[in-house]
Order: C-alpha cells, then sequence, then structure tokens
C-alpha cells in the first residue's frame, strides 16, 4: 500500500480546500444545515466537472484516477460540506457499464450537472441487509412494469427518480431473481411517507401500488441486476466512508474538550490518545482500499474491514464524549454538539450494510471460516 499522493493528487486537494474555504457554511451531515449553501457548493462542482472525475472521456467525464475521488470527498467529509451523490457515483457508472447507448445518453448528461437526483430503493421492512429476499414485484405488460411493494430507509423525499431493486423472478430464485428500474418518483400509484431517525434526520417510506414504469427504464437484462449490483458496489467502495469524517469528529471532540478545560486529565488525555491509534488505523485502512482498487485488486475483504473500523471510531468518539463530558454532553445547542453527535453515529452501524455483514465477508473470504 502507498500512502503518498503524488504532486499532482495534493494539488488537486489543494484545490478542494480552497473550494471549500469559499462555501464555509456548505454542512450537510446534519439535519438543518445550510441548504443554499450546499446548493451553491454542489453548483460549482458541476461547473468543474468534478461529479464526473473517474468518468471516461467519452462518458464526458475528466478520465481521472480513483484517487481524486477519494481526495475530494475525503475532504469534503472532513469539512462536513456533504457526502458522494448517488447519481454521480453507483448509478452513472452502472449506467456506463451496462446501460445501453439511448439510457446513457438520457441520463449522464443530466446526473453529470447534478440536475437531477435518484434515491436507492434497494431495503425493505423485512429484508434490509438480506437483498435475496426482498419482496417488491415488477410484472411486464404491454411493454410496461406494474410495481407493487414497499421500501424503506431512502430519501425518496428528495429525490426526481428511484433506483429500484424489484423482484421479477420467482421468490425462491433470490438473488437471480432481481432486475433494476428507474422509477418517476411522481408516478401514479407512488406514495412517499417519511419519518426521523433519533438523529433527526429524514428518512422515507415508498410504497408501490400498482405503480409503472416503461420497459425502456430497465437497466440492463431481466433478473440480471446482482451482478450489476456488485459492480456498482465495487465501483464506489474507495469514497463510501471515507477518514475525514472520522478525523474531523476526533478534532471536534479535542476542542470541545480543551474549550472546557478537560484536556489536561490524565484520564482523558489517555482516551484521547487511543482514539488516536484508532483513527490511524481507520485511516490505513481507508487507504487500503484506494489502494487495491486503484491497483485493480478485489476490494471486498479491506473495503469490509474499513466500514466496521469507520463506524468503530465514530462511535467510540461519541461514546468517548459522553463518558467525559458529563451532563454538558447530554445537552445539545448546536450541531456539531456531542449528544447529536452520538446520536448520529448510531446509524453507522447499519448504513451502507451492518457490522455483522461486513465482519462475516472477512471472516469468509480472508480467514476461510464457512458460514
Amino acid at each position: 500500500m502507498n500512502s503518498r499522493f503524488s504532486d499532482e493528487e495534493e494539488a488537486f486537494r489543494r484545490e478542494v480546500l480552497e473550494l471549500l474555504a469559499r462555501h464555509p457554511d456548505a454542512q450537510d451531515f446534519y439535519e438543518g444545515g445550510d441548504k443554499a449553501a450546499v446548493r451553491a457548493l454542489y453548483a460549482e462542482l458541476a461547473e468543474r466537472n468534478w461529479f464526473a472525475l473517474s468518468w471516461p472521456v467519452e462518458n464526458g467525464g475528466l478520465g481521472l484516477p480513483l484517487s481524486y475521488e477519494f481526495i475530494l470527498w475525503d475532504e469534503m467529509g472532513y469539512a462536513l460540506a456533504g457526502r458522494p451523490p448517488l447519481a454521480s457515483g453507483i448509478i452513472a457508472k452502472t449506467l456506463i457499464r451496462f446501460g445501453d447507448e439511448a439510457q446513457k445518453a438520457k441520463w449522464l448528461p443530466p446526473i453529470r450537472a447534478n440536475s437531477v437526483k435518484f434515491a436507492l430503493g434497494y431495503s425493505e421492512p423485512e429484508a434490509g441487509s438480506d437483498l435475496g429476499n426482498l419482496r417488491t414485484r415488477a410484472e411486464l405488460r404491454d411493454g410496461r412494469y406494474v410495481i407493487n411493494g414497499h421500501k424503506i430507509w431512502g430519501n425518496a423525499h428528495t429525490a426526481d427518480y428511484m433506483w429500484l431493486l424489484c423482484r421479477t423472478g420467482t421468490q425462491e430464485s433470490r438473488s437471480a431473481g432481481l432486475t433494476l428500474l428507474i422509477v418517476d418518483r411522481n408516478a401514479p400509484g407512488l406514495e412517499v411517507r417519511t419519518d426521523r431517525h433519533f438523529d433527526g434526520h429524514v428518512f422515507s417510506q415508498v410504497f408501490y401500488t400498482d405503480v409503472e414504469t416503461p420497459e425502456e427504464n430497465r437497466i440492463g437484462p431481466e433478473n440480471g441486476a446482482w451482478r450489476m449490483m456488485t459492480a456498482a458496489l465495487a465501483d464506489e467502495r474507495h469514497v463510501q466512508f471515507p477518514s475525514g469524517r472520522a478525523r474531523r469528529d476526533f478534532d471536534d471532540a479535542a476542542a470541545w474538550l480543551k474549550a472546557r478545560g478537560l484536556h489536561t486529565d490524565p484520564v482523558v488525555r489517555a482516551r484521547l490518545l487511543s482514539l488516536r491509534v484508532q483513527l490511524a488505523e481507520a485511516h490505513a485502512l481507508n487507504l487500503q482500499v484506494l489502494s487495491d482498487m486503484c491497483a485493480g485488486r478485489d476490494a471486498a475483504v479491506s473495503a469490509a474491514m474499513s466500514k466496521v473500523a469507520h463506524t468503530d471510531i465514530l462511535q467510540a468518539i461519541a461514546r468517548f464524549l459522553m463518558d467525559v463530558g458529563g451532563l454538558e454532553a447530554l445537552v445539545q445547542t448546536r450541531p456539531e454538539d456531542p449528544a447529536l453527535t452520538w446520536r448520529q453515529t448510531m446509524t453507522e452501524s447499519v448504513g451502507g450494510g451492518t457490522s455483522e455483514i461486513m465482519k462475516s465477508i472477512v471472516a469468509r473470504q480472508r480467514l476461510g471460516l464457512a458460514s
């Protein structure tokens, strides 16, 4: 693993930092952030074509190495400015690899311009991490798919289209009977209901009742979604959980403790040192994922290890503040205060694949343990 970036990559990092310095109010990691500032930042990202940093040039991208995407979203994470849009990552790269020419011409330009928003329609109430068990069904009738089912945990309330994983085979076919469809969020019969996590973030439940989408909105072959999803996940592992967010949480925690005179306590100092070591481990695993992907190696195991380390350090930082901060740590007056940070990190164990699933990948593929 090479932990050093090239001079060109570091020059790009400086460009990113200069851009973020011009948008100091853009913070999209916490509910209630300045959405206008975030939109202004993302508009400039689009102007620079930075949503297509690693897309092939023939598809409108800049054709740069994956390291440039990593640097961008790692620094965006440290600034709490925002996460990689689903559209320019998982969705665009699936279209580039598996879409037909008409689909690429229709969807890639607005995705690159960040003028169209997608929500993932994967998880269901009874099929969270076990997507092979999902039950939302689509049937092809006279050139249109008719969809019935129920999805949860997405951001459909902010999207224009759903990137829907649905069943077109039998229930027994599991992953071999799944299909990817693009569905207009305003299609008749599609109902979006919102609720809130305990950290304040809004999430959606989506109900499909005889919702229709044209056959040309199917991506790839019918019953062929699993291979495409696996490939899309591999495309995005290097930016899914950048360690910049964890470094920011650590720095904010250290500043919070210092502002209250707690940083000189020997127990606090020892705990901070231990957390710094854990943070370095998470960062190293993050770089291992990037190294594997840049070298063309399978990054499934390193990405699973990185995800677990990312979850563990974020939760450890937040719990540490709960331990040493006393009652003041339980009161939220600002988004960055420990109380909200703690509540937000609880969902890290689930989002993007549960810790149990990640550990099972490591156990089977790295340690050779049978399930």
